[in-house]
């Protein structure tokens, strides 16, 4: 087994815990009040230390923001596996999840709360809404494989789209009625993606046999 340099493992440790850092003084007083020097203390390293890795705080929330979707996305990849012999539900079930999810979400939350500026909204629809779409766009054809690429993205910037929307602009709706009503209205097409065509040779013999004359 191959060992990760030190170097390496360290700078990983670094970033996780700033991040976890960010998430818990986030979630305890939002972003707007939350200061690299805040950033520093909570994680146990200098503000110089903080400064040289991830360059200013515009770009420390971009990876606060990227890591708090790769959580999501980990969480609802789980969940389409779990149904992958049912699409319909597979999808419902984790456009459901997500938005539970999201909606414990500090990011989220600060948004909702219109408690901040652009910066994060535009960092989860900018990069964030990038990040799912990509990772969906790969999960679709993993999980059934029958999927074009090009399908698989297009079912995938839908479904990420409406899922940021209703995350960002809540209905009166609970999770599950709003994922019951995007699975029914995307269900003819993902019936469309899902269907197999049958293999060359099985469609000469049935254009065979439906030229042969009856009787």
């Amino acid at each position: 087994m191959a060992r990760i340099p030190y170097p390496e493992a360290a700078r990983t440790l670094l970033r996780t815990t700033v991040i976890a850092a960010v998430d818990d003084l986030v979630r305890s007083r939002g972003w707007s009040a939350t200061t690299m020097s805040d950033v520093a203390a909570a994680a146990g390293v200098s503000r110089q230390t903080l400064y040289n890795e991830f360059g200013s705080r515009p770009a420390l929330v971009e990876a606060y923001v990227a890591s708090e979707i790769e959580k999501l996305i980990a969480e609802v990849t789980a969940a389409v596996h779990a149904h992958a012999d049912d699409a319909h539900e597979a999808l419902r079930s984790a456009f459901e999840l997500f938005l539970r999810l999201a909606s414990d979400e500090p990011v989220v939350k600060a948004i909702v709360a219109d408690a901040e500026p652009g910066e994060l909204i535009r960092l989860l629809t900018g990069l964030g809404q990038a990040i799912a779409v990509e990772r969906v766009a790969v999960l679709i054809p993993q999980v059934w494989p029958q999927v074009g690429p090009a399908d698989a993205e297009l079912l995938a910037e839908s479904l990420v789209r409406l899922a940021i929307s209703h995350a960002l602009v809540p209905t009166s709706q609970p999770p599950d009625a709003v994922a019951r009503d995007v699975g029914r209205m995307l269900a003819p097409f993902v019936d469309q993606v899902l269907a197999v065509p049958p293999a060359p040779g099985i469609r000469r013999q049935a254009a065979g046999a439906a030229s042969r004359p009856r009787g």
